[in-house]
């Protein structure tokens, strides 16, 4: 080894030395920058999500109160026609579950007979609904003829939007379950109570009670995973021909 050599490799150990002790040095600093940016990350990503749910709630809340006052020569003549079909209230309350599971009142325009509940545990075997937590049949003997119409036209829906205004609903999202419906929910199902309920959704326009249950979770799914309120709007407007064509809705 020359002597050139010699001396090169103390000045290369004192040079990784000192770059190693300066880095060492320098680790609060460091470690408080990464620290700071790791929050500030966070908190950006808070203010999006928080100033994406401020405007979906204030595009309910407008959207929800103008079509109550638009649609109320409909809501009127409804309940006038109701009134006079068969005996009972015009208005049909019931538990559902919101987001994080809280419980609230859903309001419907009544399409049943007041006995409906008590005939249904005789109607259970007849469910011709796939997956078995919700039940449905085309050809329910429940239904009174003028709650026939209202449920093919959506009609019955309507009173929702002041569960929209008020906030329990949303204009767009999974449709509220039955709390014993949640009760048979797997793990990966309860994924649809992450968000705010909503009158319509994905697989509302996309063929509603023809799709199977296990289906419409996975849509629903899809559907909290992409929202935005763009795609809400876009629901909106397909959710009008899915309406007038009354296509899976019984």
């Amino acid at each position: 080894m020359t002597s050139a050599n010699r001396q090169e490799q103390p000045s290369n150990s004192e040079g990784q030395k000192k770059e190693l002790l300066d880095r060492y040095e320098n680790i609060d600093r460091i470690a408080f920058r990464k620290t700071l940016r790791l929050y500030f990350k966070r908190a950006l990503w808070v203010a999006v999500v928080r100033t994406t749910y401020l405007l979906k709630r204030l595009f309910d809340i407008t959207a929800s109160a103008l079509l109550i006052l638009l649609l109320s020569p409909v809501l009127m003549g409804c309940a006038i026609a109701l009134h006079r079909d068969s005996p009972g209230p015009v208005f049909f309350k019931q538990v559902r579950v919101g987001r994080w599971g809280k419980l609230f009142l859903m309001w419907k325009f009544r399409s049943m007979y007041i006995d409906a509940e008590a005939r249904k545990k005789e109607l259970e075997a007849m469910n011709e609904m796939n997956g078995g937590v919700l039940f449905k049949m085309k050809e329910d003997p429940r239904i009174t003829p003028v709650g026939k119409f209202i449920r093919k036209t959506s009609i019955d829906e309507l009173p929702q939007l002041w569960n929209v205004f008020i906030g329990d609903m949303s204009l767009v999202g999974p449709r509220p379950a039955l709390p014993s419906e949640v009760n048979q929910y797997s793990l990966a199902e309860r994924r649809r109570l992450e968000v705010i309920p909503g009158i319509t959704c994905i697989w509302q326009v996309s063929g509603r009670s023809e799709i199977p249950f296990d289906q419409q979770v996975g849509l629903d799914v899809d559907y909290i995973e992409s929202q935005s309120l763009w795609l809400d709007i876009k629901l909106l407007l397909l959710t009008i021909p899915a309406v007038l064509l009354g296509r899976g809705a019984y």
